[in-house]
């Protein structure tokens, strides 16, 4: 199980509210400025700087400082902790009194982190310079790329509508909210059988795709509707009813060969898994509504320690199931998967919180940027990936070049959605 590429992501995060306020004192600058963005000097600089203090060092990570990456995560908890030595005197102890973050805060950092490994990893996995060993596992076991998909889900339920207990979509708004996932899927499905474009089969079938899962879920959800507080319990027995069916034999026909000329047949590792994607979905949101939206829960010291335990209990019950039950498997969404899941993401969430011993501030604008767009920045990153992979034999790319396309690649990315956040644009189908 490797999750250390999310973790140096969480930590890169956290190191980055230290130098972003470094910056704004030595920048003096208004609130409302700050606040506002309207001078594009100042916020594309401040894009540009937040990639290099958060995205460029994870690149590094994964590509080149791979083999240091331990070496690496423990560097960033030496430097972290020097800054939190340095940030908490009287004068940030007192402020933070009058203007202390509550935990939601945090989540907007996690997403974040959740989307930037997502989007590096597609495209770095097509270069040999990406370790094989975080690349996703053919049936069982979970490199970093395993993550993506239940995390992505995961991101999602803890801020959803439903985490927040707001009233539920009409139908008419409901299909209008999944149409866009569909045509996305659609158009994926097209256009990657239109030009030929290398699909792993054994991922999601020969015709489903990630867009295919979340309108899937989001068809579910709103077909079953559950009240918030009941949630994680409805999900823990989706999971155990699909556990109990996957040990009976439905594991071996998901890994088999097996394919009819039925479309749930062609489809079967994405058709099935979305049991295990809407059981992940419904925990998230009733874990989302009780750490983050619950209004009787007011203090974060508690939140906090909440989400410790939450991260260390998950990840004792994933290695539980993984070694009595059934092993993780990414394909199959089992049981051990989603509590691996939760156990990396909660885990990202813990490293977070210690943020708010380090910085009161408001968000780095990349992050804002990016959770402003969460989906509509994933959309752009596959289109950059077929657009490179159509381009570019990165399988023949030498080192050299594979961290320039790659870094010219996730800059694109950043300065993209940066313009569109600064225009005020929003893609949001979730």
């Amino acid at each position: 199980m490797h999750g250390l590429g999310l973790t140096e992501l969480a930590a890169s995060l956290f190191l980055s509210f230290f130098l972003d306020n470094v910056r704004r004192d030595s920048v003096k600058k208004n609130d409302d400025a700050l606040r506002s963005h309207k001078d594009w000097v100042y916020y594309f600089s401040s894009l540009v700087i937040d990639y290099l203090t958060v995205v460029l060092p994870i690149l590094l990570i994964f590509t080149v400082l791979a083999e240091w990456a331990y070496m690496c995560a423990v560097s960033l908890v030496i430097v972290i902790s020097i800054c939190i030595l340095f940030k908490r005197s009287q004068f940030h102890l007192k402020a933070r009194q009058h203007n202390m973050p509550s935990l939601r805060t945090d989540i907007s950092s996690y997403r974040v982190s959740v989307i930037l490994v997502t989007c590096l990893s597609i495209l770095a996995v097509d270069f040999k310079i990406f370790p094989r060993r975080y690349a996703k596992a053919e049936t069982y076991g979970s490199g970093i790329m395993d993550l993506g998909v239940g995390s992505f889900v995961v991101a999602n339920a803890l801020v959803s509508r439903q985490a927040r207990n707001t009233t539920a979509m009409r139908w008419k708004a409901s299909l209008r909210s999944i149409s866009p996932l569909v045509f996305l899927g659609f158009a994926r499905l097209i256009s990657t059988s239109g030009v030929d474009y290398q699909v792993h089969v054994g991922e999601y079938g020969v015709h489903w795709n990630f867009f295919f899962t979340l309108a899937a879920i989001s068809i579910l959800t709103s077909i079953v509707r559950i009240h918030p507080k009941y949630c994680g319990i409805v999900g823990m027995l989706v999971l155990a009813g699909y556990q109990v069916w996957l040990s009976f034999g439905l594991n071996e026909y998901l890994i088999s060969n097996e394919r009819s000329a039925g479309v749930i047949s062609q489809n079967k590792e994405g058709v099935y898994s979305i049991f295990g994607y809407w059981g992940m979905y419904l925990i998230g949101v009733s874990l989302g509504y009780y750490m983050f939206f619950d209004t009787s829960l007011k203090c974060k010291s508690t939140q906090v320690v909440k989400v410790w335990i939450l991260a260390a209990s998950c990840w004792i019950l994933a290695i539980i199931l993984d070694s009595y039950i059934e092993r993780v498997s990414r394909r199959m969404c089992n049981f051990a998967y989603v509590m691996l899941v939760f156990g990396q993401n909660f885990q990202v969430i813990s490293i977070l919180t210690l943020a708010g011993s380090v910085s009161y501030d408001k968000n780095l604008i990349l992050e804002d940027a990016f959770s402003q767009n969460m989906l509509g920045s994933f959309l752009l990153a596959n289109i950059l990936t077929g657009l490179v992979n159509l381009s570019v034999d990165t399988l023949s790319a030498s080192s050299l070049t594979a961290f320039m396309i790659l870094s010219v690649y996730t800059l694109m990315l950043c300065v993209v959605v940066g313009l569109a956040q600064f225009c005020g644009v929003r893609m949001k189908f979730w």
